[in-house]
């Protein structure tokens, strides 16, 4: 086993440093930057990503162009495109059913913009995720063909509604799914269904969000039409900001054409020919160009409060919205429901986190928290989830309990455990009364009686792989730099690698033997904000989130103004009043030894 970066066998989080590249990985960063003239640091990252020499040019510079699949290679899209093309010839009354979240909100508008390019005037129904729950359901179908609707469209959802589907084709309309979720079931009698994780779709794009799905549906529709001598189709080029929104904020891997719709989509963004993005981006008080952790962080929060605590529809009217007054009154509407959302989760996670620490107590606990409360609002439990799961390194599932005993939550995972599949056993089994997702996040029913049996088999069918999992949680560190060396056009170099997230890990960077200069609480969640300093004077801002409890947060407050430590974390620029200056965000600590 290789040594230890910078010797550090036992951070002040329990894990070991360790170079995130082997020899060979080595070999091929001085390769890459020998052929290339990048900076070695540069280099090292893009091979630390698996990237080779030969693919070193293309990979910072991505094309839509070159990694766009022909959209036939998913199943039923030729089928679900001409039934798309033959709306729009006859003008049809059509309804789009989404998800209430970023990517179903997403994939619903980019559907919307793009017929009512051609006239169309698309109803959108989004359901209320505390009382209608996920998906299609019947009531909601029955409003919308009695409203005259002749052709339905889930997106995000629909692969697992047979009944609701199964009705709206009695009634004799037409259904066509557009969805990315996982089902080991039969799929539903849809007149045609897209979703690349279907058991028979061979297309290997199902590391796509619903809106990258719907983007593919929408070539394909814009090319069947071009087929047919008509002209005026829109340019799809300039709907990547929603794309990208999506792709960021449903945290689904950053490679292949996903990466590319990222950094194109950045590039529509920043121009803000949405006005819906650009209101919240005002909203949010963005500063400098949008970047994956204003749309992750800021600007999809705020789309998502509508569905967890609002009107759940008001995040795809924003996003087809033209009028910029109307954007930013709806937009300030989310600003208010997301500042509720954070006193709400606030407490929330008070009460999550005792119940945990007394879960596990000072043994190992279980491989995976299930935990349920009646306080909590069932539309911020993936939060309480989500949080859980950082502080306890483990997957973790918060449920809220309704009066009748009936709970409905949400889990998170971990990378190398596959939750959705988990669940979806679980409700094969008849352990609980709904469920379903995929490998990072999924959603439950449970029904008085079964939370119990719930527990033990998600432990029992997790336990190995989170075993496994938890095994490999040594922090990687790609390289080792000096508060001098971290300025900002060194950052500027490293961001050519991006756009950083699930699937392309930021840099982490090690800070050898330097000091964390007053230290202090800030924030409502507890961050403890310090300037990073070197012995020659070079000082950089650095902040550790949500550490103010943890054995991170204390290591920092108590080391003074003297005392030096290895310290590990990512840099972002932070842009204010026209100027960028460099922000560490710290990952881990070392103390050093003597």
């Amino acid at each position: 086993m290789a040594e230890p970066f910078l010797n550090v066998q036992h951070s002040v989080t329990g894990r070991t440093w360790v170079d995130r590249l082997d020899d060979a990985g080595t070999r091929t960063a001085q390769a890459i930057a020998q052929r290339s003239g990048m900076s070695e640091i540069l280099a090292r990252i893009l091979a630390g990503r698996g990237v080779t020499i030969e693919g070193a040019e293309e990979y910072l510079t991505p094309s839509i162009r070159g990694m766009m699949p022909d959209p036939s290679t998913l199943a039923d899209m030729d089928k679900l495109a001409a039934r798309l093309v033959r709306a729009i010839t006859d003008n049809e009354h059509v309804a789009l059913f989404g998800d209430y979240d970023v990517d179903g909100a997403s994939a619903c508008a980019l559907m919307a913009r793009y017929l009512m390019h051609f006239g169309l005037a698309p109803e959108v129904y989004i359901p209320d995720r505390i009382f209608e729950g996920y998906g299609p359901n019947i009531a909601a179908i029955d409003k919308l063909i009695d409203g005259g609707a002749s052709l339905l469209v889930t997106l995000d959802c629909g692969t697992t509604s047979d009944a609701p589907i199964a009705h709206a084709r009695g009634r004799g309309v037409d259904v066509l799914v557009i969805d990315h979720h996982l089902s080991d079931h039969d799929l539903p009698a849809a007149n045609a269904l897209v979703n690349p994780n279907r058991p028979d779709d061979i297309s290997g794009l199902g590391y796509l969000c619903a809106a990258g799905v719907t983007f593919m549906v929408l070539v394909a529709v814009n090319r069947l039409l071009r087929a047919r001598g008509d002209g005026g189709q829109p340019d799809l080029m300039q709907l990547l900001d929603i794309v990208a929104l999506a792709t960021v904020c449903d945290v689904v891997p950053l490679v292949g054409l996903n990466r590319a719709f990222v950094v194109r989509g950045l590039e529509v963004a920043r121009r803000q020919t949405n006005r819906g993005i650009g209101a919240l981006a005002l909203a949010a008080r963005v500063t400098g160009p949008l970047n994956p952790y204003h749309l992750g962080f800021l600007i999809g929060p705020r789309i998502n409060a509508g569905g967890r605590i609002g009107d759940a529809a008001l995040g795809t009217r924003l996003l087809t919205l033209d009028d910029e007054h109307e954007a930013l009154v709806i937009a300030a509407k989310l600003n208010e429901l997301n500042a509720e959302r954070q006193r709400i989760e606030l407490e929330m996670v008070e009460e999550a986190t005792r119940v945990a620490e007394a879960e596990i107590g000072n043994g190992e606990g279980p491989p995976v928290l299930v935990l349920a409360s009646a306080n909590w609002h069932a539309g911020i439990v993936g939060l309480i989830a989500a949080r859980l799961r950082e502080r306890f390194e483990r997957p973790a599932f918060a449920i809220a309990l309704q009066p009748d005993g009936t709970g409905t939550g949400s889990g998170r995972s971990m990378p190398g455990v596959d939750l959705g599949h988990a669940v979806i056993a679980a409700v094969d089994a008849g352990i609980i009364a709904k469920g379903g997702g995929h490998a990072m996040a999924a959603g439950v029913t449970v029904r008085p009686g079964q939370m119990g049996p719930f527990r033990a088999h998600m432990s029992e069918a997790l336990s190995r792989q989170v075993g496994v999992a938890r095994a490999l949680t040594a922090l990687e560190i790609d390289a080792a730099i000096t508060a001098r060396g971290a300025n900002v056009a060194f950052v500027e170099d490293v961001e050519r690698a991006g756009p950083f997230g699930s699937g392309n890990p930021q840099p982490v960077f090690a800070f050898p033997a330097h000091k964390a200069k007053f230290a202090e609480i800030v924030g409502a969640g507890g961050h403890v904000r310090f300037t990073l300093t070197s012995d020659d004077g070079a000082r950089i801002k650095a902040i550790a989130f949500r550490a103010g409890t943890t054995a991170l947060g204390e290591t920092l407050l108590r080391a003074g103004n003297d005392q030096r430590l290895h310290i590990a974390g990512t840099l972002n620029l932070d842009h204010y009043q026209g100027r960028a200056e460099v922000q560490l965000r710290v990952t881990d600590v070392a103390e050093i030894p003597g």
